[in-house]
């Protein structure tokens, strides 16, 4: 049984940007669990953030020559989660250990794993390509699939994100959604809407030819917005239930490298992005405070939630329903 367990936990999460782990270690919850990160001898270091000896934050000490140092005795531990000092101690060491945390830095995001993952950790959907990034971070009182779900469901960006991601006015497109999915993902594409008419789209896109939609394990969901010339912008963001009530996100915003263009393009992507970030992650805090009154209610799912079903299948270790029957939509959007 342990062995099964071991092996479903063998794939990476996202859970920090590089640029906020320097020279002070850095607190983060991951299944639940503080993890403390910090920058050892052999590289980024995750380690279950309790000394112990007394119990106390090992992320409220300091890091001492790629070691962590415990505030209180100043107990040290290496990366491996080693001990390997005890201030006034004479003699041999003894073998205390902290529980240690597969972690690894890819293109500027920690990532962290409690099993063995043999792969590399999967970054975003322009992968290889000349692009312009940029990476976030957010945190939301949610769940993980209230989070993706959100992120994905293209019809409350009429009312969330008027004048932003939509026009101002009631008009409508008639569009068609194709959902599919296999194992571990799920996606829905949309054709028929050649161009948003909010501010976003107005200023960073063209002509549009397509957008998909993505959810793919553990909890990866992202945006994709195609023109006739391929892929024009996406968003890739990696969620967590940090713990019962929070999902912590890390994400990157990305577009084509078109010299002074792109980068122009990329300053005003950011800023931009936080907007439609604030009002989602109100409207999200404002559904999970509101539902912690009584009488107790599951949502509704309506005729237009493509991917719940699907998303939260994954979420459980099973196939998506879409695998078996990929599922065609008509809707005014």
């Amino acid at each position: 049984m342990s062995e099964r367990r071991d092996h479903a936990k063998d794939f990476w999460q996202a859970v920090a940007l590089s640029a906020d782990i320097g020279q002070r270690p850095k607190r983060v919850f991951f299944e639940g669990a503080p993890l403390v990160l910090f920058r050892s001898a052999q590289g980024i270091a995750a380690l279950f953030d309790r000394c112990p000896h007394r119990l106390v934050e090992l992320s409220t000490g300091k890091v001492v020559g790629g070691e962590i140092e415990c505030p209180y005795h100043g107990w040290r531990y290496d990366g491996e989660g080693r001990c390997t000092a005890i201030p006034g101690h004479v003699g041999a060491m003894p073998h205390y250990r902290v529980r240690r945390y597969a972690a690894i830095e890819r293109d500027g995001v920690v990532f962290v794993s409690s099993g063995a993952p043999q792969g590399e950790p999967y970054l975003h959907c322009m992968e290889g390509k000349d692009i312009i990034a940029r990476r976030v971070r957010s945190s939301t009182q949610s769940t993980v699939i209230d989070a993706a779900e959100n992120i994905l469901d293209a019809t409350h960006t009429h009312f969330t994100h008027k004048g932003l991601l939509r026009g101002l006015t009631s008009k409508r497109h008639l569009v068609r959604v194709e959902v599919t999915g296999g194992e571990g993902w799920v996606e829905a594409c949309y054709t028929g809407e050649d161009r948003q008419q909010g501010l976003i789209s107005r200023l960073l896109e063209g002509e549009r030819a397509k957008t998909i939609g993505r959810f793919h394990h553990p909890g990866i969901a992202e945006l994709e917005y195609w023109g006739k010339e391929g892929l024009v912008l996406a968003t890739t963001f990696h969620l967590r239930q940090a713990d019962e009530r929070t999902v912590e996100g890390v994400g990157w915003l990305i577009g084509q490298r078109q010299g002074l263009l792109g980068e122009l393009k990329a300053l005003a992507f950011k800023p931009l992005f936080t907007i439609a970030l604030h009002q989602d992650r109100r409207v999200l805090k404002s559904a999970s405070d509101n539902a912690r009154f009584a009488p107790p209610a599951l949502p509704v799912i309506g005729p237009l939630d493509f991917l719940r079903r699907d998303i939260a299948a994954i979420m459980e270790g099973k196939m998506p329903p879409s695998a078996s029957e990929p599922r065609v939509y008509q809707i005014e959007l």
